[in-house]
C-alpha cells in the first residue's frame, strides 16, 4: 500500500466529486436529446442549437466547479487524475454535441439525412448509457460498470458501421433523381463534416466507456 493509500484510509473522502460527475452525464444526455429534437420533432437546426448551446454553458460551469474543487481538495475520493480525465471526456461529448448541430446551421442542413438521424439516435443511446453508469461509480458498482461498459462498446460499433456506409454512399456514384452522377462538392462537403461530428460525439463516447472500465478495473 502506498502512502497516497495510507493518507485515503485514515482522512475524510470529498465525495461531492461524483456528484459533478453525474451532473456532467445527465447534461452531456440532456444535449443529446436537445439535438435529437432536431431529427424527431421538426425542430429547427436553428432552434435546437439554441437549446444544445444553453446545455452546453451549463456543462461547462460544471467543468470549472470541479476544477476549483480538485485545486482546494487534497483527498479525492478516485485519484484526482482520473477525475480529471473522466469529467474532460464527459464535456468533450457535449462540445461535440454541440458542435455537430453549429455545423448543420453553418452549412445549411435542414433536415438531417436518415445516417445522420441514426447517428443522433446513437448519440442519445450512448449518453442515456453513461448516465445510468455514473452514479455506479459512486456505489462502487464496479462489475455493473464494465457490464455498461460493453454496451456502450458495442453501440460505438453500431456506429461506426452506419458512419461508414454513409460516407461510402456519399462518395459513391449516384443514378437517376436530381443528384444524377458524381455527388455535388458542396453536398458532399456538407454531409461529410456533419456525419463526422456526430461519428466524434460517439467515439468520445467510446472513450467514457474505456475510463469507466479502467476504473473499475482499478478499485474493484
Amino acid at each position: 500500500m502506498g502512502i497516497q493509500d495510507v493518507i485515503r484510509w485514515f482522512l475524510p473522502r470529498e465525495n461531492h466529486f461524483y456528484d459533478f460527475l453525474e451532473q456532467q452525464a445527465k447534461a452531456a444526455h440532456e444535449g443529446a436529446k436537445a439535438l435529437s429534437k432536431f431529427s424527431t420533432n421538426g425542430t429547427t437546426a436553428e432552434e435546437a442549437r439554441d437549446e444544445v448551446q444553453k446545455i452546453e454553458h451549463e456543462g461547462d460551469r460544471i467543468v470549472h466547479e470541479m476544477e476549483e474543487a480538485l485545486a482546494k481538495t487534497f483527498v479525492t475520493p478516485i485519484d484526482r487524475e482520473d477525475l480529471q480525465k473522466l469529467s474532460s471526456e464527459l464535456d468533450g461529448v457535449l462540445d461535440l454535441t454541440n458542435g455537430a448541430i453549429r455545423a448543420c446551421v453553418m452549412l445549411g442542413v435542414d433536415k438531417p439525412t436518415d445516417a445522420m438521424a441514426e447517428l443522433i439516435e446513437i448519440i442519445v443511446r450512448c449518453t442515456a448509457k453513461i448516465d445510468e453508469a455514473m452514479p455506479k461509480l459512486r456505489k462502487h458498482q464496479y462489475t455493473e460498470i464494465v457490464a455498461v461498459a460493453r454496451e456502450l462498446r458495442k453501440i460505438e460499433k453500431d456506429a461506426d458501421i452506419v458512419y461508414r456506409e454513409a460516407i461510402s454512399e456519399l462518395f459513391s456514384e449516384r443514378t437517376g433523381g436530381p443528384r444524377d452522377g458524381v455527388t455535388d462538392a458542396r453536398v458532399l462537403i456538407r454531409e461529410k463534416t456533419v456525419l463526422e461530428d456526430l461519428e466524434n460525439a460517439i467515439d468520445q463516447c467510446d472513450s467514457i466507456a474505456d475510463t469507466l472500465a479502467n476504473l473499475a478495473v482499478k478499485h474493484g
